[in-house]
């Protein structure tokens, strides 16, 4: 038996064995494949780790001593004006000015307090009552003053007979209109002969009289 009689013979059932795998193929095609993607991981961001960073120590340069410029009057051999460190003391000016006279009172000078700049300092004689110019640095204990001129000069004083206005004017509690009194009341009423004549002045009274005695003198 031929093929094409044998396809004519079973031609119902090759129909049917047909049918089937068609039907059994699109079956197969219509069921999904597994997935072949891999399965995500979920990364979970760490926190990063705070770094402590410790704030820096600030360190103070250690200050640099200065130069300062001092004058000391009184009983010193070498009065003067002179250029020292800020580190350096009273004793060291001392020294500086030539060491202490004979007369000096040294108790009454802080000799360990350190230099300051356009400091005056003034070293009394035994007895002597030092100017009363300012308040003393250290609270009034030494003969160390603040201000930048005592208005007498080593060794003396203001000649009230003789000083111009500007002169006159460096004295404690004399301003302009008080020097210019000083000067028209020796010019029209002759010389002081003592200074007490000096309270005969308009406007200086017992109480100024006091600061400007141990500074002025008519001689």
């Amino acid at each position: 038996m031929d093929i094409k009689a044998w396809l004519e013979k079973y031609k119902t059932h090759v129909l049917i064995a047909a049918g089937i795998c068609a039907f059994g193929l699109y079956q197969l095609s219509e069921e999904e494949p597994p997935s072949s993607e891999p399965f995500a991981i979920e990364e979970t961001t760490l926190p990063a780790q705070e770094k402590v960073t410790a704030a820096p120590t600030e360190v103070k340069a250690p200050e640099q001593p200065q130069t300062v410029t001092i004058d000391i009057k009184g009983a010193v051999k070498t009065p003067g004006i002179y250029s020292l460190s800020s580190e350096e003391r009273i004793n060291d000016a001392v020294a500086k000015a030539g060491g202490f006279q004979k007369e000096a009172d040294r108790t009454t000078v802080n000799l360990a307090q350190k230099l300051q700049d356009e400091m005056v300092i003034y070293i009394p004689k035994v007895g002597e009552e030092p100017p009363v110019t300012a308040p003393a640095i250290d609270g009034g204990t030494t003969s160390v003053q603040t201000t930048s001129s005592s208005g007498a000069e080593q060794g003396g004083a203001v000649n009230i007979n003789t000083a111009t206005s500007a002169e006159l004017q460096e004295l404690p509690g004399i301003g302009e209109a008080k020097a210019q009194a000083i000067i028209d009341y020796r010019e029209t009423t002759g010389a002081f002969a003592q200074a007490e004549d000096l309270k005969n002045v308009s406007g200086i009274g017992d109480k100024t009289f006091e600061k400007l005695q141990p500074l002025i003198t008519v001689n």
